[in-house]
C-alpha cells in the first residue's frame, strides 16, 4: 500500500521479463480499469507481460492479464 497521498488509489504495473516497465495510478477505479484494458492492448506482446490492478487503499488486486486461473472444462461427474 502507498503511504504517499499525492498518488492514486488504483495502481497499475506493467512488467515484462519480470521487471517493472510501467506504472500509472488513478483515483477512479473505473479509469482504471480503462487503462488496464488499453494497456493490454498496447504492451500484451512484450515478452512475459503481466498486468496488474491493485487497490492501494485496501491493498487488494482486483485484476491481472493474463490470467492464470486455472481453466475448468466441462463440469461435475
Amino acid at each position: 500500500m502507498t503511504s504517499n497521498p499525492t498518488l492514486g488509489r488504483y495502481h497499475l504495473l506493467l512488467a515484462s521479463d519480470g521487471r517493472p516497465m510501467q506504472h500509472g495510478w488513478w483515483q477512479a477505479e473505473a479509469t482504471a480499469r480503462r487503462k488496464f484494458a488499453r494497456w493490454i492492448g498496447e504492451n500484451g506482446s512484450l515478452p512475459d507481460a503481466r498486468i496488474t490492478l491493485t487497490d492501494e487503499e485496501t491493498g487488494q488486486q482486483l485484476d491481472e492479464w493474463p490470467d492464470d486461473s486455472p481453466i475448468v472444462v466441462g463440469g461435475p461427474p
